[in-house]
């Protein structure tokens, strides 16, 4: 019989320590729901929960993004629909100012009535905003520029390849654009575009078209033109068009890079709808008139048709980030989150050999008492 080294106790308590630490694992595990406590648990499983915490995270955030960009879609809309409403009204005016039957006086209250209607329509283009932020001021569309003074894009298709490109227009008189373009091509290599575009104008608006169906229109200010030409209006004109392809609002749709949708969000004024310059107190002025306010019906009505659109995918994006987000919870659930029946078997397995391992310990450590009988 020993009593400087008690091996039996040893074992005892290496064994207790054991079964305790098992037991404060488990219950670390059931008090807080996760399998992985952290990465001494499980490495690999671990390093796959944070890439999918952020990834979750990411598909949310995204969610919220994509409807606040359903939020821009509705407001821009909302905006569109009064605009829509004013120009109805305008048709209607027109049409009554073509009658025959108005007087002079009638058709002053109604080119009274129209100015401010048109009033109404620059500020609406002007002060519609989301977040304090402009929406229908051309801010959030798509950018392209001139090297010409006197030469500026109205619009260009979203189709059309960022790019530069050589316009040589013809045909340009005193009352605007009379002929077509000469010639297109591109300033930098070569596309598709250039090599099918034709051209058709109106007025100061020269619209460059390919076959299928993207188009950039170019207006011309003669003014200006004259100004930067010694006051005389040139005939022909070489000009490039430098299309950015930037400019619109970007909507995060996506938990990573560059996974975003591109709004474009059109300036809206009586400029570009084609509604400056009328004349509302004659006959003709309101004949004039009637065609220039379906053309900018037609025009408000594209812009919503394209608000539209937009509205329709955010919201099936955001049904799939949804969608996305759910099934990513449940693969990272599958990974972190406890099984508490296994884990309560495990508990009460290393609780009844803890509570064991004590009563042996406690029976090991009075083993050497035994030694007194020999020396009594």
């Amino acid at each position: 019989m020993k009593i400087n080294y008690n091996a039996t106790a040893m074992v005892a308590k290496q064994a207790l320590e054991k079964n305790n630490n098992a037991q404060s694992t488990s219950t670390l595990k059931l008090s807080s729901g996760l399998k992985i406590m952290s990465a001494k648990d499980n490495a690999a499983g671990y390093a796959i929960s944070r890439k999918m915490t952020a990834q979750i995270r990411g598909l949310n955030t995204a969610t919220d993004s994509s409807n606040d960009g359903i939020s821009v879609a509705e407001i821009a809309d909302g905006a569109m629909m009064e605009i829509h409403s004013i120009l109805q009204r305008m048709n209607e005016l027109a049409v009554k100012g073509a009658n025959g039957t108005m007087t002079s006086a009638d058709r002053t209250a109604i080119d009274s009535e129209i100015r401010q209607l048109a009033n109404e329509i620059n500020r609406i283009g002007a002060d519609t905003e989301f977040n304090g932020q402009p929406l229908l001021d051309g801010n959030f569309d798509t950018k392209a520029y001139t090297d010409t003074y006197g030469v500026k894009v109205k619009e260009y298709s979203d189709e059309v390849p960022v790019g530069t490109y050589r316009i040589d227009i013809t045909g340009i008189g005193t009352t605007g654009l009379t002929g077509t373009i000469a010639n297109v091509d591109a300033a930098a290599g070569s596309d598709a575009f250039v090599a099918n575009a034709y051209a058709k104008s109106e007025g100061n608006v020269l619209t460059i078209l390919d076959h299928f169906g993207r188009s950039i229109d170019v207006e011309l200010d003669p003014e200006r033109l004259k100004a930067d030409n010694g006051g005389t209006l040139p005939s022909t004109l070489s000009i490039e068009v430098d299309v950015k392809g930037i400019g619109e609002m970007n909507v995060m749709v996506g938990a990573n890079e560059n996974q975003m949708l591109q709004m474009r969000l059109p300036r809206v004024s009586l400029d570009t709808l084609g509604l400056t310059d009328l004349d509302y107190t004659t006959q003709e002025g309101c004949k004039q008139a009637i065609t220039r306010v379906n053309d900018a019906i037609a025009t408000a009505s594209s812009i919503r048709s394209r608000i539209g659109a937009y509205q329709n995918r955010l919201e099936s994006t955001v049904n799939n980030l949804e969608t996305g987000s759910d099934n990513m919870t449940g693969a990272y659930s599958r990974i972190m989150d406890v099984d508490m029946a296994k884990e309560m078997t495990e508990y009460y397995t290393s609780q009844v050999l803890v509570q064991a391992g004590t009563s042996v310990l406690a029976q090991a450590n009075s083993q050497p008492e035994q030694v007194l009988q020999l020396l009594q």
